[in-house]
């Protein structure tokens, strides 16, 4: 793996068996494909296709497209809330819930104590349980969601992590002149790199099939 590779993907941690918030997961009807890749699942306000040109302008936010007042992304917000609650009740974890509407989205984040076992090896448990939190929505509403699951802020580190990854890979592209791969990531995960990349002024794309999905920064 390239010192890239490494700057991104985080080490897994050892699990053995299924904890609580698995068990809930996987006990449950998973989300349509469709959901759960790019075109579904696509986490900060643009495809990643929007991304790739580093002069693009994102497309116009999901929730004005479909004319989303922030009431109805604070009654998400409920929804999803009263949803995560009950996943905490049933795996027996401890946590606080709070709400906010962020830009064009609902936010709704778990606070609390000792919380990994909602987040999982490179958040995977996370994104799982945000899957099924738009599903639970989406069946009360009738309309797409793009509510954001964060779990004791691990979204806002990773964030952070990623765009310096990503800020690195344009600088070695821009000093090299050659197209550099990173290692696998999750939609959310890649939209963060692409922003980074085209706010240095480079262009990157993704290539590859999930879960093994990868940007690659352009020269």
């Amino acid at each position: 793996m390239s010192q890239g590779e490494n700057a991104v993907a985080e080490p897994y941690e050892d699990a053995a068996g299924r904890h609580p918030a698995e068990a809930v997961a996987g006990d449950t009807a998973a989300p349509p494909a469709d959901e759960a890749t790019e075109a579904g699942a696509t986490e900060a306000g643009a495809t990643e296709a929007g991304a790739t040109e580093a002069g693009a302008e994102h497309p116009p936010a999901a929730a004005e497209a479909a004319g989303l007042g922030l009431a109805d992304l604070e009654l998400e917000g409920e929804i999803a809330a009263d949803y995560v609650e009950g996943l905490l009740d049933v795996a027996d974890l401890d946590g606080d819930i709070d709400m906010d509407v962020e830009g064009d989205r609902a936010l709704v984040s778990v606070v609390g104590a000792t919380l990994d076992e909602l987040v999982g090896p490179r958040g995977e448990v996370l994104e799982a349980l945000q899957e099924l939190t738009r599903l639970a929505v989406h069946r009360q509403t009738g309309a797409r969601t793009r509510i954001m699951l964060d779990v004791g802020g691990y979204r806002q580190r990773r964030r952070a992590q990623l765009t310096e990854a990503g800020q690195a890979a344009a600088d070695e592209v821009r000093h090299t002149g050659v197209a550099k791969k990173l290692g696998a990531m999750n939609p959310f995960e890649r939209k963060v790199v692409h922003d980074a990349v085209a706010a240095a002024g480079l262009r990157s794309e993704s290539e590859g099939e999930e879960p093994d999905r990868r940007v690659v920064v352009l020269p």
